[in-house]
């Protein structure tokens, strides 16, 4: 067996980054030709002329190495995904490269605190990969600007690429086993795409409005807040970031939006309690008591704080907006889905293979389950539509999206959580991030 050098694959794939460069001259067509053929050549060439050098035991043990292949196969999405603006494509393969890159060689060198949610990361190995990849990623950024039609603000040349270098360094630290060469591309790609669609004239003209809510934004989410730690429906981490949350929504959205994440978090939070004696005894109810910690938070409201300052930042508010309810909706519904089936649910079976198992199963259904939920989406939809913030028209929308996120995760928990590969607040992000995805292409 050859001896495996993390130090010599951490190299490789970050002088590999320096073909981005390439992206000026090449057409998508040919670019993604490219990334193919290094596909290719990664699964029958590179084995044979030292490449297993660079395996790891795991590739070792399975006979395949995942990473080696996951990478020319990220690269080629990012072509195709952008072929009309193969400068976001060249960005985050440029925070992929030279951050996770980064990342693995200091902090296997330096060492350091780790981070408390995830010891096998340290902070040190984040601050580089936030600092190499944002680095990377403005000089691909300026070096794609000339051939990008229309050619893209300064501020977004420099500001865009460290945004998405530091979302993608955090979620690079979070405790699950999905392939960096997966989440780190997927989350530049989407951070870098979300400020793309930013107009400084709307920004500009929301600026006051957005500076006008504030005040009220901290006074009433510091008093829920506190109210909602006391009474242990939040943890200490989940009252400071669900705080942070609700100020973003506020601002961005208004008291009715505000009022609806308010409406979808009691939603779930009624829901978690219901029939908790019977959750207790099959030793299925929450953890922490029910109470929501920062992971809850994020994952259930990440997408419409984003969504949120979206209304705000850029033309597409409706739409934005629309995202908005559908996201909060799913995360609701989902909920109310899970606990109810939890509860009372008199048949339990996975998704999957739609074999019976025990309630509580990652990627278990129920008709009690299912149905309490679609009637709870149709309830928020409905909210809504009363308080503004979406058309009646896009009922149907909301509900179908929450619908096919609720499935979606059911499928992933049933298949990736239970190996480790994607855990319960990655499944609920994904599970809002569909819904409001979904809605929007109905819509």
């Amino acid at each position: 067996m050859t001896s495996h050098s993390e130090t010599a694959r951490q190299w490789v794939h970050m002088l590999t980054g320096c073909c981005a460069f390439l992206l000026r001259v090449l057409t998508w067509w040919q670019a993604a030709s490219i990334a193919a053929a290094s596909l290719a050549f990664n699964l029958f060439v590179l084995p044979h002329i030292g490449g297993r050098r660079m395996y790891r035991p795991i590739d070792e043990a399975r006979g395949f190495p995942l990473g080696i292949v996951l990478y020319p196969v990220a690269v080629l999405l990012l072509i195709l995904a952008f072929s009309s603006r193969l400068d976001i494509a060249a960005s985050a393969w440029g925070v992929l490269a030279f951050g996770d890159g980064a990342a693995t060689l200091v902090g296997r060198r330096v060492g350091g605190r780790q981070w408390p949610w995830n010891l096998e990361k340290t902070i040190a190995g984040t601050i580089a990969f936030a600092l190499c990849g944002g680095i990377g990623a403005v000089a691909l950024e300026a070096w794609m600007r000339p051939v990008v039609v229309p050619a893209p603000s300064w501020w977004f040349v420099v500001v865009a690429p460290i945004a998405a270098a530091i979302a993608a360094a955090l979620v690079e630290t979070i405790p699950i086993r999905l392939d960096d060469n997966v989440s780190v591309p997927a989350t530049a790609a989407a951070v870098l795409w979300l400020a793309s669609q930013a107009s400084l004239p709307v920004g500009a003209a929301s600026g006051p409005v957005v500076l006008a809510r504030l005040p009220w934004a901290l006074g009433v989410n510091a008093g829920v807040s506190l109210a909602g730690y006391a009474a242990g429906t939040v943890s200490r981490s989940g009252t400071a970031v669900g705080a942070l949350v609700g100020v973003i929504i506020y601002a961005a959205a208004g008291f009715e939006g505000w009022l609806f994440l308010f409406a979808a978090f009691a939603v779930a939070t009624i829901a978690s309690r219901l029939g908790r004696e019977r959750k207790v005894l099959l030793g299925i109810a929450e953890e922490r008591e029910g109470r929501r910690g920062a992971g809850n938070a994020l994952a259930n409201c990440g997408v419409a704080a984003i969504a949120a300052v979206a209304a705000v930042t850029t033309p597409h508010g409706a739409a934005a907006l629309l995202a908005f309810v559908a996201s909060l909706a799913a995360g609701g519904s989902d909920t109310v889905a899970s606990e109810i089936g939890k509860a009372w649910g008199r048949s339990t079976f996975l998704v999957t293979t739609l074999s019976r198992v025990k309630p509580g199963t990652p990627g278990a259904m129920s008709l009690e389950g299912t149905s309490a939920g679609i009637v709870a989406a149709f309830a928020l939809a409905a909210l809504g539509v009363a308080l503004g913030l979406v058309p009646r028209t896009a009922i149907l929308a909301v509900v179908i999206g929450a619908t096919a996120g609720a499935l979606i995760e059911s499928v992933l928990a049933a298949t990736l959580e239970g190996p480790g590969v994607l855990n319960n607040d990655v499944l609920n992000f994904i599970n809002t991030a569909i819904a409001a995805a979904v809605a929007l292409a109905i819509a």
